[in-house]
């Protein structure tokens, strides 16, 4: 509320500053519900030769319009706080260095020596455990012996900081990422066509499936605008008209590009198409070039995708069928997403921006045409 009366943006997102082999840096913010993989990326360690990313903040971030007319984002926290089921060296080998010391920890398991653990951390549960409630650990319960909101924190100094995190002008945004986690219909990665993009409301998937760490989940579908739902201090319709006045009052060209990222869709057996992780920097890559004005795309009714091509998918054992799943934009199931927005939209009655409808409306129209 004190950022909408300020005129600037308090926000659940995390920031990263992305670097090319030549030396070029752009940064990075995000937003994600919770258990779709924020920290994880803004400390991934990229798979693609001479990229680097560094980490300014991985959950909260505030911007401001700068002198330069640019959004520029600091992180406001002192520490990072993680979710530590799930994370490994192979998921977040950046924060496990980070845990080796001065770092706490709440309701994850404890091993024999005092040691913690969590579900994710080994393959196999050490023997000898004693669970987040104090009781000997029963690896045949079907309880798990951490919370599975056990975390960590420790200081952000500790990780893998860009020298600049603290800088109290901030850091430049050049794009912003919303994701949830998606079975379905999203692509891995298309760019909005403008600022007003209404499909900033992430979801997760219904029924059950696994995680990125291998656990049997069960979620509903609810719709998290801007991954907000839990954080935001006023009316949500309210909200978004303070994102949109930016558009209205600042130099469009100057506002970050919009992304729709989706690193969990899954094939018709139910298996993840994409591999995750560190090679989330591939999608990073093509949509630093975009901002650079070299990344390719081809125009969907959606947004627009990376051409083929573009996005570097070279060494990743993807066929040309997986590759095609990842990126399909199938003309029903959006005619399906877009009832569901309509739903959704309909519940703030006259107090959602118009812009908003405007563009729901706008993208059936291209549904129909087919671009």
């Amino acid at each position: 509320m004190i950022a909408r009366d300020e005129g600037w943006l308090a926000e659940h997102m995390l920031i990263l500053k992305l670097t090319s082999p030549a030396g070029e840096s752009r940064y990075i913010a995000g937003a994600f519900p919770s258990a779709c993989g924020k920290t994880n990326l803004a400390m991934v360690v990229p798979s693609l030769a001479g990229w680097k990313v560094e980490t300014i903040g991985d959950d909260i971030c505030w911007m401001k319009i700068g002198s330069d007319g640019h959004l520029r984002a600091i992180n406001p926290e002192y520490g990072f706080f993680g979710v530590a089921p799930g994370t490994n060296v192979q998921s977040n080998p950046n924060a496990i260095r980070m845990l080796s010391s001065n770092t706490t920890f709440t309701n994850t398991a404890l091993t024999a020596d005092g040691d913690v653990w969590w579900e994710g951390l080994t393959d196999e549960p050490p023997e000898g455990l004693t669970d987040w409630r104090g009781n000997p650990y029963q690896a045949d319960s079907g309880e798990p012996a951490a919370h599975p909101n056990s975390r960590f924190t420790a200081p952000v100094a500790q990780g893998p900081v860009a020298p600049e995190w603290e800088d109290p002008d901030g850091v430049p945004i050049s794009a912003m990422l919303f994701g949830g986690r998606r079975a379905s219909t999203v692509p891995l990665v298309y760019e909005a066509l403008d600022w007003t993009d209404p499909r900033r409301v992430p979801r997760l998937d219904d029924g059950v499936g696994d995680d990125r760490s291998g656990h049997r989940c069960s979620r509903q579908a609810p719709a998290d605008p801007f991954a907000m739902l839990p954080f935001c201090g006023y009316h949500t319709a309210d909200y978004w008209a303070h994102w949109l006045s930016f558009a209205e009052r600042r130099d469009p060209e100057k506002l970050p590009r919009i992304y729709s990222v989706n690193w969990f869709r899954k094939d018709a057996d139910g298996r993840f198409l994409w591999p995750g992780f560190s090679e989330n920097s591939r999608v990073l890559a093509w949509i630093f070039d975009r901002c650079a004005g070299r990344g390719e795309a081809v125009t969907s009714p959606i947004g627009h995708l990376p051409a083929p091509g573009a996005l570097d998918v070279q060494s990743l054992a993807l066929t040309d069928d997986q590759l095609a799943t990842l990126f399909r934009v199938d003309t029903d199931e959006w005619r399906d997403e877009l009832d569901t927005l309509r739903a959704h939209y309909a519940t703030f009655g006259g107090r959602l921006p118009s812009a908003l409808g405007n563009q729901i409306d706008q993208l059936a129209v291209r549904l129909d045409a087919g671009r």
